[in-house]
């Protein structure tokens, strides 16, 4: 996103994360959406804390977030931005998870570390919505994806 875009971009804190997707502990990846911009993108933050289940086996010796689980994160994030820009016409409906294309890992996020999931839309028609999604710690790209999502009715 281009910096004009903060002077009309919005905060989500976790409370209105809560309302917009259904994860709850311990598979909710985001704590906070900012710089959401509708129909275009936000950032998600996520805290990485030693107290989440999956650092017990992955690995003890030294822990690090599964990628699988930092490409979820940018997939919530997306979520949020998708029921956010369409308001009430999202009542009733789920984002679902379509494809990952082009995942690439890049460093290890530790316990400690504050991801910033950064997604893009790169086209959406009808109910599927496509993103560009980049995870940084410190500045420093540590994963990035393009991946698909639905909204449909929950059912």
């Amino acid at each position: 996103m281009a910096e004009s875009d903060t002077a009309t971009s919005q905060t989500i804190e976790i409370n209105e994360v809560m309302k917009r997707i259904p994860h709850r502990y311990p598979f909710l990846m985001v704590d906070r959406v900012v710089n959401f911009v509708p129909y275009e993108g936000a950032i998600g933050i996520k805290n990485v804390s030693i107290n989440e289940p999956h650092f017990q086996g992955h690995f003890p010796e030294r822990p690090i977030m599964p990628g699988v689980l930092i490409v979820e994160s940018m997939a919530q994030t997306a979520g949020v931005v998708v029921v956010s820009s369409l308001g009430t016409d999202a009542e009733g409906k789920l984002v679902y998870f379509m494809s990952v294309e082009e995942a690439k890992f890049r460093r290890p996020v530790e316990p400690g570390d504050q991801l910033q999931i950064h997604v893009t839309r790169k086209q959406n028609r009808g109910p599927v919505w496509k993103f560009e999604g980049r995870a940084t710690v410190d500045g420093t790209l540590v994963a990035e994806a393009v991946f698909t999502a639905m909204i449909k009715d929950a059912e």
